[in-house]
């Protein structure tokens, strides 16, 4: 006897999918493997898209994470002495492309707050205002976590009270990184990207002094034409084949390399490739037939 119902077929496959997450709920014991293999069955069925999938499973992964598997290390930390005047640390703000730095007092370990570059606004970066800037008067108290500190807590702490950055410290008390609201989000939704990202309009933007903002999609040829170089154009098409070669592992955000009269920190990244990268140029490289001083 044939079936008249058209839709009986995607009410048996939607009850099917239905069944196994029933049995993953109902049965112990519970564990995120079966959940994983329910929410593939349920993409080969165009129940849920790939996006949908892979940010649910990048909830799970963060319900595992602890705090040092996601922190900045201390070493890709970017701070600003408290005794340092405007003209000192406002180039390091512009260069940087980040919102929030920690304020030191000495070293790395000693943090007195946290700076937000939006605060610097209200002071007009004119010389009479510059005379009464104080860091000290400025700064925000500095969120202290530890690296054993789990991930999922740490998310909502951010949420409920309002704070983006948390310093995080060893067992010891000393710093060991830093952490940010974008780092967690960025494991659940993937990279997100500012303004410093591949929003740049142009391929090649001069940021201040001998620090600029560059697609990792430029033509190296282009690359090698602007800043008077001459990287082997048979290694690579792009300026960032040439950078990941060096490297020879799909660089994170902040890792950094070396590489003739050039350093490259990369900016923004993902599993599969380089999008933004920060160039700082040797003072004695010419540009264009210019001196960078």
């Amino acid at each position: 006897m044939s079936d008249d119902n058209p839709h009986s077929s995607n009410g048996s496959a939607n009850k099917s999918i239905l069944n196994k997450i029933i049995q993953v709920f109902s049965s112990e014991p519970k564990n995120k493997d079966e959940l994983v293999e329910v929410l593939l069955d349920a993409q080969d069925r165009e129940v849920i898209n790939p996006e949908t999938k892979q940010m649910i499973e990048g909830v799970l992964e963060v319900s595992e994470m602890r705090v040092r598997d996601i922190m900045i290390p201390r070493s890709q930390m970017v701070t600003i002495d408290r005794n340092q005047n405007l003209d000192e640390f406002l180039p390091i703000i512009l260069e940087s492309g980040h919102s929030r730095f920690p304020v030191v007092n000495e070293d790395i370990d000693h943090v007195d707050g946290i700076l937000l570059a939006k605060d610097l606004l209200a002071f007009g970066f004119n010389q009479q205002t510059e005379e009464k800037l104080s860091l000290q008067s400025i700064i925000r108290p500095a969120i202290i976590v530890p690296e054993s500190k789990k991930v999922e807590p740490l998310l909502k702490e951010f949420r409920s009270n309002r704070y983006h950055m948390a310093l995080v410290v060893d067992e010891y008390g000393g710093v060991s990184g830093v952490i940010t609201i974008e780092d967690i989000l960025e494991q659940i939704v993937g990279e997100i990207e500012d303004e410093t990202d591949d929003d740049i309009e142009e391929d090649i933007k001069h940021l201040a002094g001998t620090v600029y903002l560059v697609r990792a999609l430029t033509e190296l040829e282009d690359f090698n034409e602007f800043f008077n170089c001459e990287f082997d154009e048979n290694d690579a098409d792009t300026i960032g084949g040439i950078v990941l070669h060096q490297f020879n592992h799909m660089p994170k955000k902040g890792e950094h390399i070396t590489l003739d009269n050039f350093e490259f920190k990369v900016l923004a990244s993902d599993s599969r490739r380089m999008q933004t990268l920060q160039v700082t140029v040797n003072k004695s490289h010419q540009i264009n037939g210019k001196i960078n001083d």
